[in-house]
């Protein structure tokens, strides 16, 4: 069965600590958390198939019950392996102001090894979306989706780090990389980020430089409380972040934000070439994510309704004059 959008990413069990709240074994991943997103906005209607595919490794482990609360978001698992051992772990610690967090431990579990297998009739989609995860992970993802409309990544710190060999010759194989602004300033060595776009675009700043090849046409640069950047083929867009006043727990606000984004470009033939279809995307993408920092784990986005998402999205408008 066609996917209209796959995402390729890690299925998780985080321990997470904020200021005011602290849990454990709470359902997250980069996929799991921009699937949620994407189906948010791609859900198909009752009694229709589901229009994204989800590409991912899981232990022993895993609960019937979590199974169940990404299939029943609209969610196609069927590139999603059960291994032997057990699913991948993190532990995250948020400061006191929430803008910064630690990752204070990484167990990888059953993706340490993994080789992704997407099946082959998910070769073709409109989005093949490489959520935060193993370089190596990615590329074989893009290397099985050869005629994916549009292809993107998501990265950071920990991958430029340790695996940039392998992530330098991912994002040359992708239309758009998503990151965060001290990762794309990371990589070019540069402290001011326009610099660190063209030098990350053209490919000198990437393993290799210019002699490998250029890097993506596209770069979205996400700046936190200021907001997002985009390097566009159509042009440069920048929205500010959606205000909130009390986050509970912003993990996953990232991933939840590029699923959205990617799910809104879905049926766009071209759309990286068309600015207005972008900046919508990109409005969507913040309103989204700004939900997700509402609860712990994934309880504000599955939690969100119709209304109330449309009312935030019609006062962000507002706000910029949109």
């Amino acid at each position: 069965m066609m996917m209209e959008m796959v995402i390729v990413g890690t299925i998780s069990y985080d321990d997470i600590e904020t200021p005011s709240e602290k849990a454990s074994s709470v359902l997250g991943g980069s996929a799991t958390h921009s699937g949620l997103a994407s189906s948010f906005h791609l859900r198909p209607p009752p009694g229709h198939s589901p229009r994204i595919g989800v590409v991912s490794a899981v232990g022993e482990d895993f609960s019937t019950y979590h199974q169940m609360v990404l299939e029943d978001a609209g969610m196609n698992l069927a590139g999603v392996a059960l291994r032997e051992g057990e699913t991948s772990t993190r532990s995250v610690r948020f400061t006191e102001s929430m803008d910064r967090s630690e990752i204070t431990n990484t167990e990888l579990n059953v993706l340490e090894e993994f080789i992704p297998v997407l099946p082959k009739a998910w070769a073709a989609p409109d989005v093949l979306l490489c959520a935060n995860s193993k370089p190596s992970m990615q590329i074989e993802a893009l290397e099985q989706c050869p005629d994916a409309k549009i292809n993107a990544l998501d990265t950071n710190k920990i991958w430029i780090e340790e695996e940039f060999e392998g992530l330098s010759r991912a994002m040359r194989m992708v239309d758009v990389v998503v990151l965060e602004e001290e990762d794309a300033n990371a990589i070019s060595g540069e402290k001011v980020l326009t610099q660190s776009i063209s030098s990350i675009i053209s490919g000198e700043s990437l393993h290799g430089g210019t002699a490998a090849g250029p890097g993506p046409r596209s770069i979205i640069v996400k700046r936190g409380s200021s907001g997002i950047l985009a390097y566009l083929p159509c042009g440069t867009i920048a929205l500010p972040s959606y205000p909130m006043e009390n986050p509970i727990d912003p993990t996953g606000h990232g991933d939840t934000f590029v699923g959205a984004l990617f799910s809104s470009l879905v049926g766009h033939d071209g759309s990286l070439n068309d600015a207005e279809v972008m900046r919508k995307a990109m409005v969507h993408a913040t309103v989204t994510s700004s939900y997700c920092a509402e609860g712990i784990g994934t309880k504000g986005i599955r939690s969100l309704g119709r209304g109330k998402y449309h009312a935030r999205a019609d006062r962000y408008r507002r706000i910029v004059g949109i």
